[in-house]
């Protein structure tokens, strides 16, 4: 098992909140998807936001958060504005 700030995306603190939530390697994180994640990590640590889930996805799909297709970020918005309804 690798560290998961091997992973594109991942710095120390998006690592720390990610083992938080029993997420502790990249093949966990592969394995949950970045939605599954960012789900847990909004329960825990409610400030997480948008950019969180765009770089979850960016770490799972091997790119810069920034350079993910609009399709997705716009799937990624749609999910992350479900959450913000009230069911997290």
């Amino acid at each position: 098992m690798g560290e998961l700030t091997s992973m594109r995306n991942i710095g120390r603190e998006m690592a720390r909140k990610l083992a938080a939530v029993g997420i502790d390697s990249p093949e966990k994180l592969t394995e949950a998807g970045a939605k599954e994640a960012f789900f847990r990590l909004k329960g825990t640590f409610p400030e997480v936001c948008l950019v969180h889930l765009y770089a979850l996805e960016g770490a799972v799909t091997g790119q810069e958060y920034n350079q993910l297709p609009e399709e997705t970020k716009q799937d990624l918005k749609a999910f992350s504005d479900f959450l913000k309804r009230g069911r997290v």
